[in-house]
């Protein structure tokens, strides 16, 4: 059964860690949107990093289709995805609980591609990494506060697991308010 949204097009995004493919997996299932990986879509075999221009291109189509569900990061495109958005979901969770999401999903996956990942890309996790997750709150969140404020599209922002639950809770009895 599909459940009723108004949104089409959906931007969620957040810290490594804070669940946005999972959110995005179950948001496309119960909305019937297509959905796009953004790490699927840059990272080739053995996370060979993508051409700028080409990846921008390449996302630039996608960002032009009617409806689609777009889950990742990417803090050099942020500002153009949100520009075709109609919703934007953030989801900000502490810098802790991101990392020890990390750690458990690079056991969880070890040796393995994650299916929200590019093909030939198994699971793996550095010092750069892990030292982005714990500045996030820092080093990104301003600027993706900044352009949700800018952008003028409706958003929601999650601080917790269990706020992110109720509301989807609220999306499965079709209810798909922003409140």
């Amino acid at each position: 059964m599909k459940y009723p949204t108004k949104h089409q097009r959906v931007l969620i995004i957040g810290s490594g860690g804070a669940g946005k493919s999972t959110l995005s997996r179950t948001l496309s299932r119960l909305w019937e949107l297509p959905l796009i990986h953004l790490d699927a879509m840059y990272w080739k075999s053995g996370w060979q990093k993508s051409d700028k221009v080409d990846f921008i291109e390449r996302l630039q189509l996608e960002l032009e289709k009617p409806a689609w569900i777009i889950d990742g990061n990417f803090d050099s495109t942020l500002e153009i995805r949100a520009k075709y958005a109609d919703l934007i979901i953030f989801l900000d969770f502490s810098n802790k609980l991101c990392t020890y999401r990390v750690l458990k999903r690079t056991i969880q996956y070890r040796g393995r591609t994650r299916p929200d990942m590019g093909e030939g890309c198994p699971e793996k996790v550095d010092a750069e990494f892990l030292r982005w997750i714990w500045r996030f709150p820092v080093d990104a969140r301003p600027g993706i506060m900044n352009i949700m404020i800018q952008s003028n599209v409706n958003s929601i922002i999650f601080s917790s697991p269990s706020q992110l639950k109720k509301w989807l809770r609220n999306c499965k009895k079709g209810q798909s308010s922003l409140k």
